[in-house]
C-alpha cells in the first residue's frame, strides 16, 4: 500500500439515501449495478492537478440498481440548469428527460426557466414540461433551451416549491457555486424530512470542479480555442515582429489555455492564473517577448482571464455569483507591449483575439455528447435509487457517485509542480525566454 499523506477519512465518500430500495427496476435487458459496488481509485498529488491528495478512495460505482426507492411511474423529476453557459448543457437536458420516459416512465419531468429562479413566484418564470419530443433535437444547439441565471436564491423558497409541485428528484445542473447552491438546498429537505432526491451534474467550461477530472463540455472548449490559437499564428506569422494574442476563460485555473497549448503546439506563452508572472524586469514576460521576436520574429501568447490580476486595475467588485469582477489582463499587456517596444524602438504587430463567448456558445463536439448522454442517465438512475446530496462525474474511466460536500470543498487548479504543467512548459519553449518559471515549474 502506498505511503499516504492524507487520511481517506478525512475525504468522506459516502452517498446520503432517502431510504431503503424496494421496488423492482422497470429497466429491461439491463446489467444492473450491485448496490455495494465500489471503485477503489488512488490519487497521486503529484499526478492529479489541484487535488493535494495521496490516498486511496472508495467510490460508490454509477449504474442503474435492480430496485429502486421511487415508485417510478408515479414520479415527478425537475430540471434547472444555472451559471454561464457551456457546450452539452442540452445534451445533458436530452439525456436525463430520454432515460426517464423511455427507461422509467415517470410520469412528469418538468423545466425550470432560468436557473434557481425559476423556483421563486417574484420572478414569474414559467415551469415547462419537458417531454421527449420536445427534446428530441436540442443537443444540435448550444446554450441550454431552459436558460440559465447567476446569484443567490433562498434554498428555503426553492425547496417551498419543490413541495408545492410535488417534485420528487431535481438535477441542478452547474458549476462550483450552483453545487454550493445544491448542498443547500439537500440541507434544507433534510431538515424538512423531505424525501426528495437531489442531484448535481456538475458543468463548468474551466474544469476547475474539485474531484471532477473531466467536466462535460471541456474537449469542445479546448477545440473552439485550438482554433482560435491558430488563427493567431497565422497572424503572427503574416507579418514582421508579429504577436497573436488570444484569450481564453480561466477564472482560477488554467486548463482550457494549458490543454489547448498542449493540443496545438503553437504557443510560445501560456499564462495562467496558478503562476504568477513579472512584465519588467530581467525575468519579465517583456523582455522574454523581445527574446522570442529577435529570435523568431513572431510570437503566440495565450492567455486565461484570471492570469496577472495583481498587474491589473480591480474594482474590489463581485459579480451576481459572488465571484470577483477580474481586471482585464489582456488590456493592460497589450498597453505595456505598446509602451515597451515603442521605448526600445522596435517595431511589431499586434492581433488579439477573444473567443470566449463563441467557444461556450456552440454545440458539444461528439466526445462531449458522449459523456454528457452517460452523465444524464446516470444521474437518473442515481434519482431513481434514492441517491441524494451528490454528483455524478468519473474518475478513471470509473462513473462514479461523489457526496456533494467533497465537491464544493476545494478547487481545482493546475499543479504547476506536475508532469503536466512540465509538458505544458516544454511545448511552449518559455522557459528560454522566461527564467523566472523555471523555478516555478521545477
Amino acid at each position: 500500500m502506498p505511503k499516504k499523506s492524507a487520511r481517506p477519512t478525512d475525504f468522506e465518500t459516502a452517498i446520503p439515501t432517502l431510504g431503503e430500495c424496494k421496488i423492482p427496476s422497470p429497466m429491461k435487458y439491463c446489467r444492473f449495478t450491485p448496490d455495494d459496488a465500489i471503485a477503489a481509485i488512488h490519487f497521486n498529488k503529484y499526478v492529479d492537478d489541484g487535488v493535494g491528495l495521496d490516498a486511496t478512495l472508495n467510490f460508490e460505482i454509477a449504474g442503474p440498481r435492480a430496485k429502486t426507492y421511487f415508485d417510478t411511474s408515479k414520479t415527478k423529476l425537475a430540471i434547472a440548469t444555472c451559471g454561464g453557459l457551456c457546450p452539452g448543457i442540452n445534451d445533458v437536458i436530452r439525456s436525463i428527460v430520454m432515460e426517464a420516459y423511455h427507461n422509467y416512465n415517470v410520469s412528469a419531468v418538468l423545466g425550470v426557466r432560468f436557473g434557481l429562479q425559476g423556483f421563486i413566484p417574484s420572478y414569474g418564470h414559467p415551469i415547462w414540461e419537458l417531454t421527449p419530443d420536445k427534446v428530441a433535437d436540442i443537443h444540435l444547439f448550444g446554450g441550454t433551451m431552459l436558460g440559465s441565471s447567476r446569484g443567490h436564491q433562498s434554498p428555503d423558497e426553492v425547496v417551498d416549491a419543490l413541495e408545492r409541485m410535488n417534485v420528487n428528484a431535481l438535477f441542478i445542473i452547474g458549476g462550483d457555486g450552483t453545487m454550493r447552491a445544491a448542498q443547500r438546498i439537500q440541507d434544507e429537505a433534510a431538515k424538512r424530512r423531505l424525501k426528495i432526491s437531489i442531484i448535481g451534474i456538475p458543468k463548468t467550461i474551466d474544469n476547475d470542479i474539485n474531484f471532477v477530472f473531466k467536466s462535460f463540455g471541456f474537449d469542445t472548449a479546448v477545440e473552439k480555442a485550438t482554433e482560435a490559437i491558430q488563427c493567431a499564428h497565422t497572424e503572427a506569422t503574416g507579418a514582421p515582429g508579429g504577436i497573436g494574442m488570444v484569450k481564453l476563460m480561466g477564472r482560477e485555473s488554467g486548463f482550457i489555455a494549458a490543454q489547448a497549448t498542449l493540443a496545438l503546439k503553437e504557443v510560445n506563452f501560456v499564462l495562467v492564473p496558478e503562476v504568477p508572472f513579472a512584465l519588467e524586469g530581467d525575468n519579465g514576460l517583456l523582455l522574454a517577448l523581445e527574446r522570442r521576436l529577435r529570435t523568431r520574429n513572431h510570437a503566440v501568447l495565450v492567455v486565461a482571464e484570471g492570469a496577472g490580476q495583481d498587474l491589473c486595475d480591480v474594482s474590489g467588485k463581485q459579480d451576481a455569483s459572488g465571484n470577483p469582477v477580474l481586471g482585464d489582463i489582456c488590456a493592460t499587456l497589450r498597453s505595456s507591449i505598446s509602451k515597451y517596444f515603442k521605448e526600445k524602438g522596435m517595431d511589431y504587430t499586434l492581433k488579439f483575439i477573444d473567443p470566449s463567448y463563441i467557444i461556450r456558445s456552440v454545440p458539444a463536439n461528439a466526445n462531449d455528447r458522449v459523456y454528457c448522454g452517460l452523465l444524464g442517465q446516470h444521474a437518473v438512475h442515481a434519482a431513481m435509487a434514492g441517491k441524494t446530496g451528490m454528483v455524478v462525474s468519473m474518475i478513471r474511466g470509473n462513473y462514479v457517485h461523489l457526496p456533494l460536500p467533497l465537491v464544493v470543498g476545494g478547487r481545482r487548479r493546475i499543479n504547476v509542480n506536475s508532469d503536466y504543467w512540465r509538458a505544458v512548459m516544454e511545448s511552449t519553449g518559455q522557459l528560454m525566454y522566461m527564467n523566472h518559471c523555471r523555478a516555478d515549474a521545477s
